[in-house]
């Protein structure tokens, strides 16, 4: 098994689709290392301890609050961060519901309510209401604009839910 530590170590990890190998203390959180190495502070610091949701990406797919994720636990894995939702051009559709429904306010929390969403509906297209409540509970608003956001993820699980039926190979009557 190799060693790793106490100094700082190399860990590669693909953030946004992009391939970085970074070199980082192991107690470095990976919050820290998108913030500081990658320059990418979608993810806010705010509690630091996991409570507010604020500092939300995606990890393989999954909603994770950064802060309590260190770097070198992402060796060979994935990391979506809101900075990496933009497609040709085109925001997500969380993105554009949030813009819809000003489900903004102070912005401050917006970027991890957003990844949480989305990893949510990477999941479940078809989420329910109940569904987006208990995602967006683990992210704190302050303006509480929880209305607006809960509003904003049901017009976009609609979006992602009909993108993802049109994109389902018809039947076409074979099998049973």
């Amino acid at each position: 098994m190799e060693r790793r530590g106490p100094g700082p170590v190399p860990v590669r990890m693909t953030v946004n689709g992009v391939t970085y190998e970074l070199t980082v203390p192991p107690r470095r959180t990976l919050l820290d290392a998108l913030r500081e190495d990658l320059g990418l502070t979608g993810a806010k610091r705010v509690c630091d301890e996991g409570t507010c949701g604020a500092c939300t990406v995606s990890l393989d797919g999954q909603a994770v609050y950064s802060c309590l994720v260190l770097a070198v636990e992402c060796e060979g894995r994935t990391v979506e961060t809101v900075e990496g939702l933009i497609r040709d051009g085109e925001l997500h559709p969380v993105q554009e519901a949030f813009i819809e429904h000003d489900a903004a306010q102070c912005g401050f929390c917006t970027p991890g309510q957003i990844m949480a969403l989305k990893a949510l509906l990477d999941q479940n297209p078809r989420a329910s209401l109940e569904d987006i409540r208990q995602t967006v509970a683990g992210n704190l608003c302050r303006c509480g604009a929880y209305p607006k956001i809960i509003a904003a993820g049901l017009t976009a699980a609609g979006v992602v839910a009909a993108r993802a039926a049109a994109k389902a190979p018809e039947d076409g009557g074979a099998g049973a």
